[in-house]
């Protein structure tokens, strides 16, 4: 795998070299363009910081084509005067996509910048010295905004951490381990079953782990390789066959997305060695595998190898991953009483360029038998998911127009061969307020509506919907049953989400938008490969193409089944045989 990266390192560096602002006329010379925008910013993903760590990884190691090429580190040394004229004055750098003069993207920068300082300083080759000069120069002005900002997200605490602890290796400042233990001091946001406050296995929760993997080392803090472990483990059940981590119920952007393993490379390889696990180290064979490039500025997997050459070795003891199991993910986790206790907080539920995040902790079970990967899933829009060989059934959700928009099951039950999910909606009506509690301008000429007491007003008529839903396992495959019973007559709509790479080869379907289908009847299958799957249960109970307030899915292929209350709704779900129960 080191071989392979050293090699698409160096073509990342030449496709670096080839987007560098070479016109010194240009507010950008010396940057690199993000070909996505056609701007060079200063940030950890698409930024100049990331080819940089290209071009340095390349320029130190004798295995690279540009070892110690003198055009590349001429190239460098322009990509760090662009990077100090990019800083503002307050040591801050805007990432380009939104938060300016940005504390956590600012402690993204350092994370990998400092790591690719250690690593030129630690050569003895005094051409770089300007490149180091440089690159000192941006880190130490950084301090006071490290020392003084604050973040907007659960995981930009735990980038912080690590940046104030790579300051504090670089220049011995323990203020910087006192901001890292104030953040520290707020606890960690993990469930016992190792799931992180954000729930994003794609994106975050690999950053909150090599995040504190980076503290735990820089601030002799070992303690907090304790979450980082219970995610790693996690971890283990929430890949399907294919290497497809679980995004279904993640509260960030890559809901729904396809996110590989290549993100926990470096948690897992790191920690298999620390911890002499051969489950990690199975895991970390596994994402390394998804490696395509080393990686951006603050996770480069080839600047840690260089600098911990030990990670450049084979594990000397991997264990075989699991292929078969069935696991409940937070199943005992006290998440009600939490709920319970956020009004002590004085919030109010309110919280600015972020979310709460209450669906962390919520109920999530993974079914797994060879290429077959279920997921049943609480508190999101998706109930269900499946992926069988190729076959990719991306979510399975219900809306209704009681609320409007998706229903989402909130509790879930084991039972022998399956599960049982409920979720519940309340809508009712307020009342006048009352004539004591109304403001003076409800007697003015002009009464704005947002200045009534509205929290004041008595509910009435409210109502409630009610879902309940089995999952059953059997022998061929999977079986839905939805009920309802009140209100009567409230129109609903279960959606059926694929990927877009296969093809319906039989149902009776009827086209409403591009790859959109009221599906009325007939077995539906859908293949994909020489996989398929095959769904009974199609109905035409009303005309809407859509529920207000529940966005379908775009880049997919989308199956409408229309219904009224009361229902008690079956739906099939017949697997390929090839592939059942191998």
């Amino acid at each position: 795998m080191y071989k392979q990266l050293v090699a698409s390192n160096d073509r990342a560096s030449v496709e670096g070299l080839s987007r560098q602002v070479l016109d010194p006329t240009s507010r950008y010379y010396g940057g690199t363009i993000d070909p996505g925008t056609g701007v060079a910013w200063v940030n950890h993903t698409t930024g100049t910081p990331t080819d940089m760590c290209y071009w340095g990884a390349a320029l130190v190691n004798p295995d690279s084509a540009f070892y110690r090429d003198e055009l590349l580190l001429a190239r460098l040394l322009l990509a760090t005067e662009f990077v100090l004229r990019a800083q503002h004055e307050d040591g801050s750098i805007s990432p380009g996509w939104t938060n300016y003069h940005s504390p956590p993207d600012t402690a993204f920068v350092i994370v990998g910048y400092a790591q690719l300082y250690h690593l030129l300083a630690s050569q003895d080759w005094a051409p770089l010295q300007q490149v180091l000069d440089n690159m000192l120069l941006f880190l130490k002005r950084t301090i006071p905004v490290m020392l003084t900002g604050g973040c907007h997200t659960p995981n930009h605490r735990w980038v912080l951490c690590a940046a104030l602890g790579f300051l504090y290796e670089l220049f011995g400042l323990e203020e910087a381990v006192q901001r890292a233990d104030q953040w520290l001091a707020e606890g960690m946001d993990i469930t016992p079953d190792g799931e992180w406050t954000e729930r994003s296995n794609g994106i975050y929760s690999a950053v909150s782990d090599i995040m504190l993997i980076h503290a735990a080392r820089l601030l002799d803090r070992p303690q907090l390789l304790e979450p980082v472990r219970l995610n790693l483990h996690m971890m283990v059940y929430l890949v399907h066959p294919k290497g497809e981590v679980v995004t279904d119920y993640s509260g960030r952007q890559d809901l729904g997305s396809f996110h590989d393993l290549s993100p926990y490379y470096l948690p897992y390889a790191i920690l298999a060695r620390f911890d002499k696990e051969p489950l990690f180290a199975g895991m970390a064979e596994w994402a390394g595998s998804a490696l395509e490039n080393p990686g951006g500025c603050s996770v480069n997997v080839l600047v840690r190898m260089l600098l911990e050459p030990e990670l450049q070795q084979p594990f000397e003891d991997s264990a075989a991953l699991p292929v078969k199991y069935e696991k409940i993910l937070n199943g005992d986790f006290p998440r009600h009483g939490y709920l319970q206790d956020m009004e002590k907080s004085g919030h109010q539920g309110r919280i600015y360029h972020s979310r709460l995040h209450t669906d962390f902790g919520a109920p999530v079970a993974r079914y797994r038998d060879g290429n077959t990967s279920v997921t049943l899933i609480t508190e999101t829009p998706s109930f269900f998911a499946l992926r069988h060989g190729a076959v990719r059934l991306l979510a399975v959700q219900l809306a209704s127009y009681f609320y409007p928009g998706y229903v989402p099951m909130q509790k879930m039950i084991k039972l022998p061969e399956g599960y049982h999910l409920s979720g519940e909606q309340k809508k009712g009506y307020y009342g006048p307020v009352q004539d004591e509690l109304l403001p003076q301008t409800s007697a003015e000429p002009v009464s704005p509506w947002y200045l009534l007491p509205h929290q004041s007003r008595a509910l009435t008529h409210e109502q409630t919907f009610r879902v309940e839903t089995e999952v059953q396992r059997t022998d061929r495959g999977w079986t839905l049953r939805l009920h309802a019973e009140e209100p009567r007559e409230v129109m609903t709509q279960l959606s059926f989400v694929f990927g877009r790479e296969g093809c319906f080869t039989s149902g009776e379907l009827q086209a409403v938008g591009e790859d959109y289908y009221l599906w009325n009847g007939g077995n539906l299958r859908y293949s994909c490969e020489e996989d398929w799957i095959e769904l009974t249960g199609g109905e035409l109970g009303h005309l809407a193409a859509t529920v207000r307030e529940a966005k379908l899915q775009d880049n997919c292929k989308v199956v409408l089944v229309n219904f009224m209350t009361p229902f008690d709704k079956m739906i099939t779900i017949t697997l390929s045989p090839s592939m059942i129960r191998e």
